[in-house]
């Protein structure tokens, strides 16, 4: 019965949206199988292509909320995609429209790299600290300043950035003591932080660009990134995001849009964006 009520729901929410043309509301039901969601996917990256263009367009650095409400649509049905069989999300890439295949495998692989590396966490939703983001033009330009001085390219950066803290929404400590919006352990940030402040975006930029050139990059990112963080799921999930940039400059924006989840024994928690 309850299986019925969800797909009801979600049929609902698909005709709305297709009605409407408005993004869907940050609780909207996920279409179950493989030929909805497929749909329900590719109708939200269109869109969200599209509500990324016009806000750059305008100038402005606030994102307005129905750009926001897209790229949570878009993340809810990855995130379902990661947790599904892989099976079932294999068939969802192959019923996307050609042009999108490529991307969608990307992002999905890497959806499934980094819940290799985390653990469910024990802690409550309050024990999270979180803020905004420094505005998407300002954090470019800090990678395009740290590519010039240390030949790192903007889009590793952009990625390690987006993989260690959601480019600074999440802040807080790791249980191993890494700090800031690159995740420096002290000692380290000591050798290659350039005396800057562990917790200001430029300066963890530019200490990130110094470490992973001092170990390889960018003649071999793969070396370097594993020093970064010694797991082949964390240099998986960086690769493929920052080959997502590299292809269309417009996914640094997706991903910046994207908010905050915490994986907990009961499921996921959104700690961030519309409600």
């Amino acid at each position: 019965m309850q299986r019925t009520v969800t797909v009801v729901l979600a049929l609902l929410a698909a005709a709305a949206i297709a009605v409407s043309g408005a993004a869907p509301s940050p609780s909207a039901p996920l279409p179950t199988g493989v030929g909805p969601t497929a749909e329900r996917l590719a109708a939200t990256t269109r869109s969200l292509h599209a509500a990324v263009d016009d806000w750059r367009a305008g100038g402005t650095a606030r994102q307005p909320r129905e750009l926001r409400l897209w790229a949570l649509d878009q993340q809810r049905l990855y995130l379902a995609l990661g947790r599904a069989r892989t099976a079932f999300g294999d068939a969802v890439v192959v019923r996307l429209p050609a042009g999108r295949r490529a991307e969608a495998r990307e992002i999905l692989r890497a959806r499934r790299a980094l819940t290799r590396l985390t653990a469910p966490t024990t802690l409550p939703p309050s024990a999270f600290r979180t803020g905004p983001a420094e505005p998407a033009t300002q954090l470019r330009r800090h990678y395009v300043a740290a590519q010039r001085r240390f030949g790192v390219a903007w889009h590793v950066l952009a990625a390690v950035n987006f993989v260690e803290s959601a480019f600074n929404k999440l802040r807080n400590t790791s249980t191993a003591g890494a700090q800031g919006p690159m995740q420096f352990l002290p000692a380290t940030w000591r050798a290659y932080g350039l005396g800057g402040n562990v917790r200001d975006p430029h300066n963890a930029i530019l200490g990130a660009a110094n470490y992973l050139h001092a170990n390889g990059a960018p003649r071999n990112y793969r070396r370097a990134l594993f020093r970064y963080n010694p797991s082949s799921s964390y240099v998986d999930a960086v690769l493929r995001y920052a080959r997502l940039i590299r292809a269309d400059p417009r996914a640094f924006y997706v991903l910046y849009s994207r908010q905050v989840f915490v994986r907990t024994p009961h499921g996921l928690v959104r700690l961030t964006g519309p409600r």
